[in-house]
């Protein structure tokens, strides 16, 4: 059975939350918890609900997306963040994610695709489709001016940034190293400090850039 996933809609648009509303409801396992139309609501409710994810829209009135991510960040650390939108720039894929998102996906992807995503986002794993992974890969967006040189990581440092770029947990990560979890954690925070990135969503985008990932994986998901 299925873990119970909580979803809070945030879309300013009627008929997309409600046409998102439809198609969750065919998984029984997901429950629409709640839905805002704009930043500021989408706030309060995460205050109220706690949900496991919150799946935001970029462009809103009175507080958009950009904006309301890192206060999502800030409030409720465990709930994971889907952007789902209409622009697919590598601009503001990035932004999204250096901002705290973990998951970016377009409005026009099918719903398999969203169901995925909500499963990877609400434990905490990264969730951006392969199509949209090589557009910010050929365009370099992100790396240019940070300092990241895999040279200086460890073999077992860069075993882990393989994983990682696949889409395992830190406990997955942990048995295929047959090493503690806590070690995995400790990996993962001297990767971070030493490519100069800030979180695993970045970790995972520059594992693919340099080949030492490989898109497309299905492993983890075992």
């Amino acid at each position: 059975m299925k873990k119970s996933i909580s979803i809070l809609i945030a879309e300013d648009k009627a008929i997309v939350r409600q046409g998102l509303v439809a198609i969750l409801s065919f998984y029984g396992h997901i429950k629409v918890i709640g839905q805002a139309k704009n930043g500021a609501e989408a706030l309060q409710l995460v205050k109220e609900l706690s949900p496991d994810v919150v799946l935001l829209d970029l462009v809103m009135p009175v507080l958009d997306g950009l904006d309301t991510i890192p206060k999502i960040v800030d409030i409720a650390p465990k709930t994971g963040i889907l952007v789902l939108t209409s622009f697919g720039t590598a601009d503001n894929i990035y932004k999204t994610i250096k901002l705290g998102a973990l998951g970016y996906l377009l409005k026009d992807e099918k719903p398999e695709i969203l169901v995925e995503a909500i499963h990877e986002v609400s434990e905490g794993r990264p969730f951006i489709p392969p199509h949209i992974t090589l557009q910010m890969i050929r365009e370099g967006e992100g790396f240019s001016s940070q300092k990241n040189n895999s040279s200086i990581l460890t073999k077992r440092e860069i075993e882990t940034l393989r994983w990682i770029a696949q889409g395992f947990s830190n406990e997955k990560i942990a048995k295929k190293m047959s090493v503690q979890e806590q070690t995995i954690s400790k990996y993962v925070s001297i990767i971070l400090d030493k490519l100069n990135l800030e979180n695993r969503t970045q970790a995972a985008l520059y594992a693919l850039r340099e080949g030492i990932g490989e898109l497309g994986s299905d492993e983890h998901k075992a």
